[in-house]
């Protein structure tokens, strides 16, 4: 009888342990789609201030040609040229966030249906 009751007690402390397991992967992979988004979000912000810095550049590049200030031209090319790489990297970054998002969801569903 005590082998019985010990070999119960002891499927259900493992199948507890497994259970509490699969919750602790579960609340990971919310907690990752999470900052995924956060992090997406944040890129959007990002390359639409870079945007916004580039149309400002090339509008002070214009206005600097036309005066002749071709030394501030130069600064503003480069500028641009920085925003530019700037912007490749946000994008770059964004497609990262969401390839990891789509894993993250493929995991969650995994892990959720058990």
């Amino acid at each position: 009888m005590r082998r019985r009751i010990i070999g119960l007690l002891m499927f259900a402390v493992l199948g507890s342990a497994f259970a509490l397991g699969q919750n602790a992967d579960l609340r990971h992979d919310r907690r990752d789609l999470r900052n995924d988004r956060v992090d997406r979000r944040q890129d959007r912000r990002d390359i639409r201030g870079d945007r916004r810095d580039v149309r400002g550049d090339r509008r002070e590049l214009r206005n600097d040609l036309r005066n002749g200030n071709y030394r501030a031209a130069r600064h503003e090319r480069r500028d641009i040229r920085r925003d530019q790489r700037d912007l490749r990297a946000d994008h770059r970054d964004l497609r990262h966030d969401r390839r990891d998002i789509r894993h993250d969801r493929r995991d969650f569903r995994r892990d959720h249906r058990g």
